[in-house]
């Protein structure tokens, strides 16, 4: 028998072989596999359901990953897939695994981050599973939430000429990590050396503890705006816009010059001689908001101080980037590949 390699596929490849071969057989179940959640039909509202794991040595690495943000990091990243879904957080389960070089203490501030992330969001622990692991450290986190069914966002109803939307800023994350991993190599090389992390607190910050943009989905709902469509910045804008347009059987087209990208990146990149757009775009983990509104909605939330337009979507089907310069470049799904 044939053997085809993972990296072959890739994610999504994978995702959508598998999807292929389920059909649904409940009429509770309106969305399976294939947006930021699952949506389940409970009569007056719908049930939004999203699960995520997190892996030692895949998704952190221990040597400067505090275990109380890895715990508050696992919980937002669920929180924000709800989110994504214009849906608001309500519970959550939590299942981890064990290595032996995991102390009692190392679990209470593990938990400690969940706790913080629970308060801050308003979601509830009602329950998990406990194992042994012998490959690291594992957290897998299920998030359950609630939206009214006619408020649920999807990624495929974007339509042509809606205003393409951003929350916060772009590439932050990226660097956070690159400045982890620089400083873990020194650290390595010198064991006596003291990492001074200050002035890149920002985006270390972003990298180790982001947070997921509920306050977003409020925000939307005072103004009385329903987004026609959504998904959460997790793989990179890039990738995310290919994933509304393509869901949505539109083009995009978006403005260099409209990316928000703070201050502390741009220095940052120089730094490492990467260009901010390329992290904007490609380097993952923003956990922002990318959505699309009406043009006759976008009066009602364009003074939302952390929402910004950075284009619109098109009848072409092509998904382009605007340079300052006026030329358009051709935009590519590079972002995080999971399975390498």
């Amino acid at each position: 028998m044939e053997r085809t390699e993972l990296n072959a596929l890739g994610e999504f490849g994978l995702i959508d072989r598998i999807k292929s071969k389920f059909t649904t057989q409940n009429p509770e179940t309106i969305t399976g596999i294939g947006d930021d959640a699952a949506v389940i039909d409970l009569g007056d509202k719908y049930m939004l359901i999203s699960t995520d794991m997190l892996l030692e040595g895949i998704h952190f690495d221990l040597s400067y990953a505090p275990l109380r943000h890895l715990g508050y990091k696992a919980v937002a990243v669920n929180v924000s897939d709800i989110a994504a879904m214009n849906g608001i957080a309500k519970q959550i389960t939590v299942s981890i695994g064990l290595s032996n070089r995991i102390s009692v203490e190392a679990v209470d501030e593990i938990y400690e981050g969940i706790r913080f992330a629970c308060e801050d969001y308003k979601v509830d622990l009602i329950g998990g599973d406990t194992s042994a692991s012998r490959s690291g450290l594992i957290l897998s986190i299920t998030a359950t939430g609630l939206v009214d069914k006619d408020k649920i966002a999807y990624r495929n109803g974007a339509k042509v000429n809606d205003i393409l939307c951003v929350t916060g800023d772009l590439g932050a994350a990226y660097f956070g990590l690159q400045i982890l991993e620089r400083e873990k190599q020194e650290y390595l090389a010198n064991p006596n050396m003291q990492p001074d992390l200050e002035e890149k607190s920002y985006l270390v910050g972003k990298q180790l503890k982001p947070e997921a943009r509920a306050d977003i989905i409020h925000e939307l709902a005072e103004a009385g705006v329903v987004p026609t469509s959504m998904i959460d910045i997790s793989d990179g804008l890039a990738s995310e816009i290919i994933h509304l347009s393509t869901q949505s059987g539109v083009g995009a087209l978006i403005f260099e010059e409209k990316l928000p990208i703070e201050d502390i990146t741009m220095l940052t990149a120089s730094e490492f001689n990467i260009s901010p757009i390329t992290a904007a775009l490609n380097g993952g983990e923003d956990y922002q908001l990318l959505f699309t509104v009406k043009q006759a909605d976008f009066d009602k939330i364009k003074n939302v101080s952390d929402i910004t337009p950075i284009g619109y979507m098109t009848e072409d089907k092509a998904v382009e980037l605007v340079l300052k310069s006026g030329a358009k470049a051709s935009i590519k799904a590079q972002g995080w590949n999971h399975l390498q």
